[in-house]
């Protein structure tokens, strides 16, 4: 994962592409405190698990793509089912 600053709050997080729709983010604090848009929506009553994204860090991630900062990893490992020790690539 490599890290990514919201260019609009500042907040950090933990990015992950494997393909153009597929992003893993990874929040380092707790969003609903470090990310306005997750707080404003979570003041209105929602939770903070159902809150997918955050327009203001997708379009950061998506410039970050554009520009190159953020790679596209293509080989992702995944668990293998039964032994969770061994991973396979696809």
């Amino acid at each position: 994962m490599q890290e990514l600053t919201c260019d609009t709050c500042r907040t950090t997080v933990l990015v992950e592409k494997y393909s153009p729709s597929h992003t893993s983010v990874q929040w380092l604090d707790d969003a609903a405190h470090v990310c306005p848009e997750f707080a404003r929506r979570v003041a209105a009553g929602e939770h903070v698990s159902a809150i997918p994204t955050c327009p203001a860090l997708r379009r950061s991630i998506e410039e970050a793509t554009r520009a190159g900062s953020i790679a596209t990893d293509t080989q992702r490992t995944e668990p293998v089912r039964g032994d969770l020790r061994a991973a396979r690539t696809s």
